[in-house]
């Protein structure tokens, strides 16, 4: 059967599609499958932690509930599993209601239904700068205008956040919310300092804005002492969650499988995600909440997640200690306290997109920083995962990795003695150079 050219249909396609691309870590997955390859691109937890046993048990008691598990279910999720939600978020000390959470399809699909329900095209988003990709993928359909506001190791930095929203209303931008990832961010792993969140709400506040508060690594602390979320903050500085809205996942603490997330926000805000949520899936599976419903309700779900940290601690420090071992001088990296993820800076001249088929032909792989700017910053950076990957493979990729970033390094320095030479033999030799 001959292929069909898809492209003919260039007149066909909806304005949309012009912002939208397909993410790098997506990209790179047919070839992170090959035998042989060490993957330090990905951003999956370690499912194999989980054990056959203890998936083979729920199974088994949600297989008592057939008819429901198998069955469509209401819009806004099962109220099981908004119970399990309440005591999650409880766990990080946040309070929240049933009536306030809705489910989604992924925390993914939460970031695409609040783009559907703020975004006009020509609005803006403000986010850290890099950003995590999937949300400016998903913000992209929209086709907003995306401000980066830069970063630190204390996270996003107020004062520049607050510039650049002067700077939009200046010029007549509608800035409409602020996207934030606080805790062990993706990309970098930095997380946002505790003064800067409450300094976060009070520029939302005085710019009348949302905050988009993304929270998928919070529970992966392995170090150091919890933060409040900014949800927890604007609770306590006034009673509600008005302009905050939440984004939690159960991809870390259970399994990305089961597709399944959450947001918590004021009722006017829900009301339009389930009104754009319809439209999409009309309901996210009955079979993964009742799953889920099953395990936190009946087994140590927080004794699991603190065995998921002591394995990402136990290589995260093996990364740490592979990269101060075989990186050169001039390549800085972040130093997370949880999560899944270091952010490694190269020299300028580095360009660690054109590498990345380098690094592949060695069998190490990581995802270019670039991917995490709208306007195609980051060049000269790497992120790193060290949550799936053993200890040994991360030491010897990280050693792979620095192989072919000191190759990139000395071809520069002999492009630059070349372009030296030749420009003595110039000035040595006049005529020549006028031939």
């Amino acid at each position: 059967m001959p292929l069909v050219d898809l492209d003919r249909f260039d007149f066909l396609y909806a304005n949309r599609v012009k912002g939208m691309k397909s993410a790098a870590t997506r990209d790179l997955m047919a070839t992170l499958s090959r035998p042989g390859i060490i993957s330090l691109a990905g951003g999956f937890p370690d499912t194999r932690a989980f054990g056959e046993e203890a998936f083979r048990e729920i199974s088994q008691q949600v297989a008592a509930d057939s008819a429901q598990a198998l069955q469509y279910g209401p819009t806004a999720g099962l109220e099981g599993i908004k119970d399990v939600i309440v005591d999650v978020m409880a766990s990080e000390g946040t309070r929240a209601n049933q009536e306030d959470i809705f489910v989604t399809t992924g925390a993914q699909q939460g970031l695409d239904l609040v783009g559907k329900v703020f975004l006009d095209e020509g609005d803006a988003v403000l986010c850290e700068g890099p950003t995590y990709v999937g949300a400016l993928n998903a913000f992209a359909s929209y086709r907003p205008r995306v401000i980066h506001v830069p970063m630190d190791r204390a996270g996003m930095i107020p004062v520049a956040a607050r510039e650049a929203l002067k700077k939009a209303r200046k010029q007549g931008v509608h800035v409409k919310f602020i996207y934030a990832v606080p805790n062990f961010q993706n990309p970098t792993g930095v997380t946002l300092a505790a003064e800067r969140r409450r300094e976060l709400l009070e520029i939302a506040r005085e710019f009348d804005l949302i905050i988009l508060e993304d929270n998928p690594y919070g529970m992966l602390r392995f170090e150091g002492e919890a933060l409040p979320t900014i949800a927890s903050l604007e609770q306590k500085s006034g009673g509600g969650t008005d302009r905050v809205v939440y984004l939690g996942t159960f991809s870390k603490i259970f399994a990305p499988g089961v597709r399944l997330g959450w947001v918590h926000a004021q009722p006017g805000i829900l009301h339009k995600l389930n009104v754009g949520k319809q439209g999409a899936d009309l309901c996210s599976s009955n079979l993964s909440q009742m799953l889920i419903y099953s395990y936190f309700k009946h087994a140590d779900w927080r004794a699991y997640v603190k065995r998921l940290t002591a394995i990402y601690k136990e290589r995260c420090a093996e990364m740490l200690d592979a990269l101060a071992e075989f990186m050169p001088d001039e390549v800085h990296w972040t130093h997370p306290e949880g999560g899944l993820f270091v952010w490694a800076t190269l020299p300028s001249y580095v360009d660690a997109t054109s590498m990345l088929p380098q690094a592949i032909k060695k069998n190490v792989a990581y995802v270019p920083g670039e991917g995490f700017y709208s306007g195609g910053a980051g060049k000269n950076c790497m992120r790193l995962n060290f949550s799936f990957v053993e200890p040994k493979k991360i030491r010897r990729g990280i050693e792979l990795l620095s192989e072919v970033v000191r190759e990139r390094m000395e071809l520069r320095s002999d492009l630059e003695r070349g372009a030296r030479r030749g420009k003595r033999t110039a000035v040595g030799n006049p005529g020549t150079a006028e031939r």
